[in-house]
């Protein structure tokens, strides 16, 4: 869509704002809107100004003044505005120099994609994410010098099976049953299918919804795969369309990994593949159909795994789903078919065009348009430097013996871990000016300062039930 197209469009449905959505650098969306009056080609070309230091990790305050360009491809009415309101995302750039922001998450997605092109491998990444997600009905949380809870709750949730309801009419799951059961067990589906069908309706394909293996209303709706920057920009939309659906009908979700002690985390397992020429480049005849590239690629998201993980598992709650036992990808290893593999090459389809590489690490609390930037730097990393990553695993690795899991290299325990992991191990980021040193340095800061060490100061309130008496 062109802007000429974009004002058309607004005449059209009688638009009477137009809302400007930018990301910020941790990775939530951020907006302001102006009168659709205001909206003409100019604006496309020389943006609308805003003050940047008042948004998480940008600018400080004697240099704050940012633009926000809108993008016309990314046009759609809001379908959750009472007033007629079109919805665009914005590039941000320098007032003065009218370059691109270095730390805008989508200039770094897209500095990725220019790069993937300039090394000559490939003109096209495909992302398909399986982001997950719960449902609830209820979430209270406090923290005060003298008090620190949470408190959650959801029809569906196995601790409410004694509750008078009035009647109770059970259908509550089970710890680690909630893959696939049909209503009443699964009291979901109709909210899913209505965030199916607004997804559908604001231009993005959806492959199936369903309920997802925890109690207490874990879901999942998959979107088709598309190019990176596009599947970044549908994943802030899937987050946008989802919350508002469940708000409507007085629920609400939360993309946090790990909300629920004792049952499955939510986690965004990602789906990678490189094409040229409309050709792709992971099928072969290698294992599991695989590519030497492919292979490499492995290599390269094996190797470099701590430090993916600073974007792709970004919270300190991240890493309280990445634990054995809940079929979390704890394990640097990769297999086909294995789901306890940090990754696994699906097996669904011989077509060449369906072969990819599955990285299961990854959660749903991160920034979509850096992770997937992480995740395609370190598989070109891999194929530029033909890193073998050895054998493929094939066993249940969970099963496997200390003697043969300790040769097996791991997740990082915590966020700070993941930190150190990319302090150390950042140069392959910064290949093609992608992640900038300002932003490698900027994103171990904030995280450090903010969620690290704060978590650190305050007392858990399971460190009183283990300590109180003392």
């Amino acid at each position: 869509m062109t802007p000429k197209e974009v004002l058309a469009l607004c005449r059209e449905k009688d638009v009477k704002a137009v809302d400007l959505r930018f990301m910020d650098f941790p990775g939530l969306w951020q907006h302001f809107t102006i009168p659709v009056s205001k909206l003409d080609e100019e604006v496309f070309e020389e943006g609308l100004g805003f003050d940047g230091s008042s948004i998480r990790g940008w600018q400080a305050i004697n240099e704050s003044d940012m633009l926000v360009v809108p993008q016309p491809e990314t046009a759609m009415i809001d379908p959750f505005a009472e007033l007629t309101t079109l919805s665009m995302i914005c590039n941000i750039q320098d007032p003065i120099t009218r370059e691109d922001y270095s730390r805008d998450p989508r200039n770094v997605a897209r500095k990725a994609v220019n790069y993937m092109k300039s090394t000559g491998i490939g003109d096209t990444c495909f992302i398909g994410p399986e982001a997950e997600f719960f449902i609830f009905d209820d979430i209270r949380f406090e923290q005060t010098p003298n008090a620190g809870f949470y408190y959650i709750d959801s029809v569906e949730g196995q601790w409410n099976r004694g509750r008078d309801e009035g009647p109770n009419l059970g259908s509550k799951l089970r710890y680690k049953e909630g893959y696939f059961p049909v209503p009443p067990a699964d009291q979901m589906m109709n909210i899913r299918n209505e965030m199916m069908n607004y997804l559908i309706d604001s231009g993005i394909e959806v492959e199936a919804q369903h309920h997802e293996v925890g109690t207490a209303g874990q879901s999942e709706i998959d979107m088709t795969f598309d190019t990176l920057v596009d599947m970044a920009d549908k994943m802030m939309m899937y987050k946008y369309i989802i919350k508002n659906v469940a708000r409507k009908h007085n629920k609400l979700v939360t993309f946090m990994p790990k909300p629920i002690y004792s049952d499955n985390g939510s986690g965004m397992h990602t789906h990678i593949s490189l094409w040229k020429a409309d050709q792709p480049l992971f099928a072969g005849n290698g294992y599991a159909g695989l590519s030497d590239a492919a292979l490499y690629a492995i290599g390269g998201l094996l190797k470099h795994a701590a430090a993916i993980c600073a974007f792709t598992n970004p919270t300190t709650n991240s890493y309280k789903r990445l634990v054995p036992g809940f079929e979390a990808p704890v394990n640097l290893a990769y297999s086909q078919r294995n789901r306890s593999a940090a990754v696994r090459i699906p097996m669904y389809s011989a077509s060449p065009k369906a072969k990819r590489v599955e990285f299961r690490c990854p959660d749903p609390s991160c920034n979509p348009y850096l992770a997937f930037a992480a995740i395609l730097m370190a598989s070109l990393d891999g194929i530029q430097n033909k890193i073998d990553p050895g054998e493929p695993l094939d066993k249940d690795i969970y099963d496997l013996t200390p003697e043969e899991l300790q040769d097996v290299p791991t997740t990082p325990g915590t966020l700070e871990e993941a930190l150190r992991g990319l302090r150390e191990d950042h140069e392959f980021l910064l290949r093609g000016d992608v992640f900038t040193p300002d932003v490698i340095d900027t994103w171990i800061w904030y995280k450090t300062e903010n969620e690290v060490d704060q978590l650190k100061l305050r007392p858990h309130p399971f460190e009183f039930c283990m300590y109180a008496d003392i």
